[in-house]
């Protein structure tokens, strides 16, 4: 496993890491569905175990996920494996569960949102704090004074790093020069590569202010590993985010077959094979500091670690990207 470095810090992660969202289970949010299907945390400690002699050093957390239930599960599952959580790079976030606040970036919310996401973890301190979209109200009325609690809680040695999430490249433009976040996190996979592609607002600001990006989603929600089944396309429950995304219909999923076809026929037909090629796509991005798949089991960690050690040509990269454009 390779280590890089979060921004300027002397911060490093594995650069496969790991994404909680899915420990958080089905959840809502003020009537919205926002989870994934439950998880079984014995399961769950399988994985963790399975990860961490792989050589993952990180966990990407959110107060969100399950409402603070995938940060306490996280938790447990670290004590329940006799491992300290310090000996890890563990990051959460504030900003989709509002709880009582006229909005989740009022600064006594986000106080009050990482005191309890430092007793859910167990910690005295939380090494990356991300603000968890760039929603900052009417005229972005609330970024300064998120920005200016999160310059406080680093202070206060609660938070060692900050970071941004967002889901386009306004948000991100408009926050950076206000957070100055070390990290920048928001989906990347080779099928969606709006903030990744060579030119774009987001590789500009990474470069320009010596951040790192972090990218989740890397196998497109298993989209990119072909395990789906167009004529008999997946159910998702009540509370499961992916149950009205569209991303799943067999007309989606019988025009994404033969373009992984084609991947499989020139890298390998396994979802081994695939999760590598789709993982170290990304690594080979600049600034990049790692990818965080989620998982559900042992066997996903498995497919995850794939890509350590796996490389790509610069023909590689090209040809990934023409057939998948």
């Amino acid at each position: 496993m390779k280590y890089r470095s979060l921004g300027r810090s002397d911060i490093k992660v594995s650069e496969v890491s790991l994404g909680c969202w899915t420990m958080g289970g089905l959840n809502w949010v003020n009537g919205t569905p926002n989870g994934w299907a439950n998880v079984n945390e014995d399961e769950i400690t399988a994985a963790i175990k399975r990860a961490v002699e792989g050589g993952v050093n990180h966990f990407d957390n959110a107060d969100v996920y399950g409402n603070g239930k995938a940060e306490r599960m996280l938790r447990r599952v670290l004590a329940r494996l006799g491992l300290k959580s310090t000996d890890f790079v563990i990051a959460t976030k504030v900003g989709h569960f509002p709880g009582t606040a006229e909005h989740a970036y009022d600064p006594l919310h986000i106080r009050h949102q990482c005191e309890q996401s430092l007793k859910n973890l167990g910690r005295d301190y939380i090494d990356l704090y991300y603000l968890h979209h760039g929603d900052f109200g009417p005229k972005a009325e609330w970024l300064q004074g998120a920005a200016d609690t999160l310059d406080a809680l680093v202070r206060e040695g609660k938070i060692r790093l900050k970071g941004q999430s967002a889901y386009n490249e306004a948000d991100f433009a408009r926050a950076v020069p206000v957070v100055k976040p070390a990290v920048l996190q928001s989906w990347a996979n080779a099928l969606a590569t709006d903030f990744i592609r060579p030119g774009g607002v987001v590789p500009k600001l990474l470069e320009q202010h010596g951040m790192s990006y972090v990218a989740f989603s890397p196998l497109a929600q298993g989209l990119m590993l072909d395990k789906f089944d167009p004529e008999k396309p997946p159910q998702f429950e009540e509370g499961d985010h992916r149950r009205n995304s569209g991303r799943f219909t067999p007309e989606k999923l019988r025009a994404l077959k033969p373009r992984l076809a084609q991947l499989k026929a020139r890298f390998g037909a396994t979802i081994e094979d695939l999760s590598a090629v789709a993982q170290r796509y990304l690594l080979n991005h600049p600034n990049m500091a790692c990818v965080i798949p989620g998982f559900r089991n042992e066997r996903q960690v498995a497919c995850n670690l794939a890509a350590v050690g796996r490389e790509l040509s610069s023909a590689d990269m090209a040809f990934i990207e023409k057939v998948l454009g």
